[in-house]
């Protein structure tokens, strides 16, 4: 990993208090983990996705997320040939406790007509924007990809919140402090899956390892086409889809 101004200036600041510990999952404490050696990512097959909700309860109990507030959650969409920028898009409750039929005449209809699941968390992006506007270096990449919050040094400015295009922070409604997705870092440095990924029955989510020749995402991505959200904002996500539908956004 190149050493940047940025990534330099951001580690000596209160970024490098955090990484000193990295939060609750302590990497540099266990000796078998280094950061250097990886290069964290996720991928998430839409085929596979039947919106069950188990990984949104998972994540919710995993990391004590506040009621109404999602690290993950699953958006259903439906679709057909004349609304494909405009499509059906549902979320009730993040998806936690899956999804109800549609009552009727609130869906679409006709031979054309399609729906699916997709699940969405932070991307952990490797030039994420929530980084590069915190004014105090509380949001910070760690050297193995995967983007934290600093609760310690987090002003609760919500700078981080407006630059996400992906719409994946909150503000914790007690703490006042910016919360999202940590690929459960806590877990993965100790050699364990995600929560999410722990939990999903159809294995529609993987955890990766970028780094990992040996990792069957570099198989997987030779042989399906694999998409990021609104790549068009070059941010270097690392949320991988599979099977990704054009509609979605």
């Amino acid at each position: 990993m190149n050493m940047n101004r940025r990534f330099f200036i951001t580690l000596t600041g209160a970024a490098a208090i955090a990484w000193e510990h990295v939060l609750a999952g302590a990497p540099e404490a266990s000796p078998n983990y280094k950061m250097a050696d990886h290069w964290w990512a996720m991928l998430i097959d839409v085929d596979k996705c039947i919106g069950c909700g188990n990984c949104v309860r998972a994540c919710s109990v995993e990391n004590n997320v506040p009621e109404g507030f999602f690290r993950t959650w699953i958006e259903r969409y439906q679709v057909d040939d004349m609304h494909i920028e405009d499509p059906l898009v549902d979320s009730p409750q993040g998806g936690m406790h899956g999804f109800p039929q549609r009552a009727p005449g609130t869906g679409l209809t006709g031979n054309s007509v399609k729906e699916f699941f997709v699940p969405k968390l932070c991307n952990h992006c490797a030039d994420s924007p929530c980084t590069q506007v915190c004014p105090v270096g509380a949001t910070f990449t760690t050297p193995d990809g995967v983007v934290l919050v600093d609760e310690k040094y987090c002003l609760g400015c919500r700078y981080c919140v407006q630059a996400c295009p992906y719409g994946c922070r909150f503000i914790h409604p007690e703490k006042n402090v910016a919360q999202k997705c940590t690929l459960c870092y806590h877990r993965i440095t100790k050699g364990l899956t995600t929560a999410c990924c722990e939990a999903c029955p159809t294995g529609s989510r993987q955890l990766a390892d970028l780094k990992n020749p040996k990792d069957p995402i570099h198989e997987f991505m030779k042989l399906h086409s694999v998409q990021v959200l609104k790549p068009q904002m070059a941010t270097g996500a690392k949320a991988f889809y599979a099977n990704l539908d054009g509609s979605v956004r």
